[in-house]
């Protein structure tokens, strides 16, 4: 299946890490209210509503090929929404918004500490033979409403940004 290009510096868009993001919904409800584009990049055929201003790319099932065309496709008109850390961090670089699906925002002041975490959690993951170590909470009403505003005033930041 061919893969398509990342689109040339366009306006505002709306990148999904998509193959695990519970709020696609959510942000085709929001994207589509401020009239910007959402580009849905997973590594396999995902549903997505039938509207022009949402774009289906599948991407090869290689490691890190969706946070590839997602970075490269990212900028400062560009909200990215993932949890995968280091894709928020290569985000950050070309200046992008960056949002977990739980509404919290990644930083260039906060992308640090988290990539810190995230290489702690996976020494302890290691060093744990035949132990549990929890995970993230389970995702709850409240992280998808928290979700819901941080998106709508990304949005709404970037708009403004761009004189819409």
């Amino acid at each position: 299946m061919p893969i398509s290009a990342p689109l040339s510096s366009p306006a505002l868009q709306v990148l999904v890490d998509a193959d695990a993001c519970p709020v696609k919904d959510e942000i085709y409800k929001v994207a589509l209210r401020h009239h910007v584009s959402v580009v849905v990049v997973s590594n396999r055929p995902l549903r997505v509503p039938d509207h022009p201003l949402v774009r289906r790319v599948v991407v090869s099932d290689s490691f890190d090929a969706a946070d590839d065309w997602i970075a490269q496709a990212s900028g400062a008109g560009s909200v990215v929404i993932t949890a995968d850390i280091l894709l928020a961090d290569r985000a950050i670089k070309a200046q992008a918004s960056v949002l977990s699906p739980t509404g919290k925002p990644f930083t260039a002041s906060s992308i640090g500490g988290a990539i810190a975490t995230r290489a702690i959690m996976a020494d302890l993951r290691a060093g744990a033979v035949g132990e549990a170590i929890g995970g993230p909470p389970p995702f709850s009403k409240a992280d998808r409403s928290r979700f819901l505003s941080a998106l709508d005033e990304a949005l709404t930041r970037l708009a403004r940004n761009a004189g819409r």
